[in-house]
């Protein structure tokens, strides 16, 4: 019997995210804790970065992710990245394009607060300029990867070839990512889920 819906699968869904999770931190946790050194090493300023973002239900909470950019980088710029941001560090750049700086996020699935696939979860502004589509959107957790995720795998380009990347994003690369997200919502399965995590561990191996 095929497994799907937000209401059938989610039961599923949770399990499979907490044991994942789980087992996630042990194994990576030395990589994680060598990263972290890294981070510290590398740059002035703590290791890991929290952003609060919204979740299900409208409800806000930081998302974790190793740390990327300079100190206080949100004071010295714009939510959106575009690709050359002089923000970004020299091993950010490498944590950015590798993924890797999203390993923390396995402990905002721990907690219940994200789901390992999912919509990606978006900073407050956003989902109050689109609010009447995060009503659906926001019915399920967010994730660490999702269709959205593997289109714009390589959005900082993509916006900082636009003349205005912060209206770029807002026009044209956040409709069609809420346009996905939905969808997703609409056709939750875990042959979906499964898929999504395979093409993305690919996309990941082979950048």
């Amino acid at each position: 019997m095929r497994v799907s819906g937000p209401q059938v699968y989610g039961a599923v869904k949770r399990s499979i995210d907490v044991l994942a999770s789980a087992w996630g931190l042990v194994a990576l946790s030395p990589l994680l804790g060598g990263l972290m050194a890294a981070v510290k090493l590398d740059s002035d300023g703590p290791a890991l970065f929290g952003h609060e973002r919204v979740g299900r239900g409208f409800r806000r909470f930081k998302v974790w992710k190793l740390r990327t950019m300079v100190r206080d980088a949100e004071r010295k710029g714009g939510q959106v990245t575009a690709g050359g941001d002089p923000r970004v560090t020299r091993l950010g750049r490498w944590l950015r394009r590798t993924k890797l700086d999203e390993l923390p996020q396995l402990y905002n699935v721990l907690v219940g607060e994200m789901s390992l696939v999912g919509p990606r979860p978006e900073a407050p502004r956003y989902v109050e300029m689109f609010a009447d589509d995060y009503q659906e959107v926001l019915t399920v957790r967010p994730g660490i990867t999702d269709e959205a995720s593997l289109e714009f795998r390589h959005e900082e380009e993509v916006l900082a070839r636009a003349p205005d990347p912060e209206r770029e994003y807002r026009e044209v690369v956040l409709p069609r990512k809420i346009a996905l997200y939905r969808q997703y919502v609409r056709h939750c399965s875990l042959s979906n889920d499964v898929s999504i995590v395979l093409r993305t561990v690919w996309k990941v191996v082979a950048s």
